[in-house]
C-alpha cells in the first residue's frame, strides 16, 4: 500500500471481511483517513464499496491462507494481507486483457493480429502498471471490456465474421445491470452508461437492415436510415440497457442517502491537503487537455504509446463495426473532456493519466484492425510502440512512485497544485540510485516488487519461491496454450465454407 486511496479501500475491505461493515475506524486510528463521517458519526472511506466487495475474496485468502503459510512471521500478517489484496487488481487487469482479446477475435480480427494487439495493451499501457496497485481502474476496465464483449462480440458468427444481428433486450439488460453496478466502484463510471447506450442503439439501428443471407458478402455493410428509423429500431435494446443500469445507479444513490443524508452526497471530504478543494471542476479545460495529451508526467501518448497506432486503425474498425468504433472513440473522448475540468485531474499521487486508463483500453481496440492488414509498416510501428510502452511501464513499476512524488515541490507545488514539469525522470534517477548502491533500501523504498518487499518484511525466501513457482507454472501453461492456438490457426484448412 502506498497512497491514501489504496489504504482506505483496504480498510473498507478489512471491515467487510472481519466485521461486516464498511466503517473504517482503523483509518482514523492510524491517521490515514480519507473520507467523511456518516450520519451516525462513523468514518466512511471516500469511495463506494464496490471495489472493496470485489476485493474481499483476495483479502480473505491473504488473511486465512497466505498469512498462515510456513515462513510467514505473525507480525507480517498486515503486509501479506495487503499483498494478497493487490492481487485482486492483477486478476482484474488479466480479465481486461482477456476480454479485449476475445472482443477482437469476436469481430473477426485474425488471431496473430489479435494476440499482438493484446500484448500491446497488456504490457505497454498503464493497465500493466495499475495491476500492481489497489486503485479502482483495473476493475473498471475489466467491466468495460467485459460488457463490450458481451454486447458486440459474444454472439458473433462462428466463422469469425462480424456480428450483423441485433443485440437482444435480454443481453442488453444483463450488460446494463453489470455496467450500472460499476458506479459502485467509481461513480464517474455513469459516463460509460450513456456512451454504451448510444452504441447499443446504433448497433441495433444498423443491424435490423443488414442482409443476412451471406455475411461474407456484406462485411463493412453500413445501411443508411433516417434518424427516426435508426432510433426506433435501436430503442428497445437501449431502453432495456438503461433500465437495468439504473438499478446499480439507484443502489449507489440509496447508499449515499442512508450514509450521508442525500443521494448526491458522496464520501469525499470537502477539502484535502492544504485545505484544497479537490472535487470541483475549476481546472481550465485547455490546461487539463494539455496535461492529459502533452505534459511529460501525464500524457497518454507517453504512458500508453500503443494508442498512436490504434488511432490509425479506426477507419478499418468503423468499416467493420460502426457501433463498436463509436464506443471506442466516444468513451475516451467523454472521459477526457470530463476529467480535464476536474480539480484533481492528475489523479492524486499516481502514475500517468490514471482516470483515463479504463477508457484507454477501449481506445486500443483500433490496434486489431491496424494490425490485421499485415503491412510491414504497421508491424514495425507496433514493435517500436510495444518496446517504448514496456519501458515506460517497467520504469513505473521499478521503484515506488510515492518515494518519487511525495517530497514537497516535486510532484505538487507549495499550494498542492500539480507541477506540469513533473516526469518519470525522478523514478529513473531513483532506479539508478538503488542499482548503484550496496546498501539495501528500507521497506517501501528501492525496487518495489512483491518478492522484494515481502523478503524485506521477513517472509521466508522458500515461501516466496513457492509462490513464484506457482505463478511461473501458470504463465508457462498459458504460453503453451497460446502457441497451440497459433499453430492450429496456421494449419491449412481442410474444409472451405461456401456462401450460397
Amino acid at each position: 500500500m502506498r497512497t491514501s486511496d489504496e489504504y482506505n479501500t483496504l480498510y473498507t475491505t478489512e471491515s467487510l471481511v472481519l466485521h461486516g461493515t464498511t466503517a473504517v475506524p482503523q483509518a482514523v486510528a492510524l491517521h490515514n483517513f480519507y473520507g467523511r463521517p456518516d450520519v451516525h458519526g462513523q468514518p466512511r472511506a471516500a469511495y463506494p464499496p464496490g471495489q472493496a466487495v470485489a476485493c474481499a475474496p483476495w483479502y480473505a485468502v491473504g488473511q486465512y491462507v497466505l498469512a498462515r503459510l510456513p515462513g510467514v512471521p505473525a507480525e507480517d500478517t498486515d503486509l501479506v494481507v495487503a499483498f494478497a489484496s493487490c492481487l485482486s487488481n492483477a486478476t482484474f487487469a488479466a480479465l481486461t486483457v482477456t476480454f479485449f482479446f476475445l472482443l477482437l477475435v469476436g469481430i473477426g480480427t485474425p488471431l496473430r493480429a489479435a494476440l499482438m494487439a493484446t500484448a500491446m495493451l497488456g504490457l505497454a499501457t498503464p493497465i500493466y502498471a495499475y495491476s500492481a496497485w489497489l486503485f479502482s481502474e483495473p476493475l473498471s476496465a475489466a467491466i468495460f471490456t467485459g460488457v463490450a464483449w458481451l454486447l458486440f462480440a459474444r454472439n458473433n458468427d462462428p466463422r469469425g465474421l462480424q456480428n450483423i444481428g441485433p443485440i437482444s433486450p435480454r443481453i442488453a439488460a444483463i450488460a446494463g445491470l453489470i455496467l450500472g453496478m460499476a458506479t459502485l466502484v467509481r461513480p464517474t463510471n455513469v459516463i460509460a452508461i450513456a456512451v454504451f447506450a448510444v452504441a447499443v442503439m446504433m448497433k441495433n439501428g444498423e443491424a435490423r437492415g443488414c442482409p443476412r443471407a451471406c455475411p461474407e458478402l456484406v462485411e463493412g455493410f453500413a445501411p443508411r436510415f433516417s434518424a427516426l428509423t435508426w432510433a426506433r429500431q435501436g430503442a428497445p435494446a437501449a431502453f432495456a440497457f438503461c433500465a437495468a443500469s439504473a438499478v446499480g445507479v439507484a443502489i449507489l444513490l440509496a447508499h449515499n442517502a442512508l450514509l450521508f443524508g442525500s443521494p448526491f452526497a458522496f464520501g469525499y471530504p470537502a477539502v484535502a491537503e492544504g485545505a484544497k478543494r479537490l472535487n470541483s471542476f475549476d481546472t481550465p479545460i485547455f490546461k487539463g487537455l494539455y496535461g492529459f495529451l502533452l505534459s511529460p508526467g501525464k500524457s497518454v501518448f507517453i504512458f500508453a504509446p500503443p494508442v498512436i497506432l490504434a488511432l490509425f486503425g479506426f477507419r478499418a474498425l468503423w468499416r467493420r463495426d460502426r457501433s463498436l468504433a463509436t464506443l471506442a472513440i466516444l468513451l475516451p473522448l467523454a472521459d477526457l473532456l470530463f476529467f480535464a475540468k476536474y480539480s484533481q485531474w492528475e489523479g492524486g499521487y499516481c502514475v500517468g493519466p490514471r482516470y483515463l486508463v479504463p477508457a484507454l483500453v477501449l481506445l486500443c481496440l483500433g490496434l486489431g484492425p491496424a494490425l490485421a492488414n499485415g503491412s510491414a509498416r504497421a508491424k514495425a510501428m507496433a514493435v517500436v510502440l510495444l518496446a517504448a510502452g514496456v519501458l515506460v511501464q517497467c520504469v513505473s513499476l521499478a521503484t515506488s512512485f510515492m518515494e518519487d512524488q511525495s517530497p514537497r515541490g516535486h510532484y505538487y507545488d507549495a499550494n498542492w497544485t500539480y507541477r506540469f514539469g513533473y516526469s518519470l525522470a525522478g523514478q529513473v534517477h531513483l532506479l539508478f540510485k538503488y542499482l548503484g548502491s550496496n546498501q539495501p533500501a528500507q521497506l517501501g523504498l528501492g525496487w518495489d516488487r512483491w518478492f522484494v518487499f515481502l523478503a524485506k518484511g521477513g517472509i521466508s525466501r522458500a515461501t516466496l519461491a513457492v509462490l513464484a513457482a506457482a505463478m511461473a507454472a501458470g504463465f508457462g501453461i498459458s504460453i503453451l496454450g497460446l502457441a497451440k492456438s497459433v499453430a492450429a490457426e496456421d494449419e491449412p484448412r481442410s474444409q472451405t465454407i461456401e456462401c450460397s
